[in-house]
């Protein structure tokens, strides 16, 4: 702190005294200028932007993309009434299916993916979207959150 004292003295003392004042003020600006004007521009129009529509080929090779494409998919009944040989062939075999009490198994009717986890710095749940087929046909898709867990290591 007591260097940019020092230096704000320093330029202070060097520059003309009538033009002092706009520098500091451009000196206090810009960060302002760049994190809310230029920045958010920047990243509106750049080709690195969120992947919002559904695409096959992101959902298998991207992953973390796959939080990004949901919401439209499940809004837009993408996947409703699509046959589980052609679930598999867009999405890939099912990551893991879900327990039903009634049998005591896994439902071979419900699929579900992992999304990856909502940008946050505290964020404990991952996202996940379950598919839930009938009479082989996707009838629903539900968007849902599980808790994080970490495998202790065996000491």
């Amino acid at each position: 702190m007591l260097v940019v004292f020092a230096l704000l003295f320093l330029f202070l003392n060097t520059v003309d005294k009538r033009k002092w004042l706009s520098a500091l003020i451009s000196i206090i600006l810009t960060p302002f200028v760049y994190f809310y004007m230029f920045y958010p521009f920047v990243n509106i129009v750049s080709n690195y932007h969120h992947q919002k529509y559904f695409n096959s080929e992101a959902w298998v090779e991207k992953p973390a993309l796959r939080y990004e494409m949901i919401d439209n998919t499940i809004e837009s009944d993408t996947l409703i009434g699509l046959s589980k040989q052609k679930i598999k062939n867009l999405l890939g075999k099912h990551e893991w299916l879900s327990w039903n009490n009634t049998k005591k198994d896994f439902d071979s009717n419900k699929w579900n993916y992992g999304l990856g986890i909502e940008p946050g710095a505290f964020n404990d749940k991952k996202e996940c979207v379950e598919i839930t087929f009938e009479k082989d046909i996707v009838a629903t898709l539900t968007h849902y959150q599980e808790e994080i867990t970490y495998e202790n290591e065996k000491e």
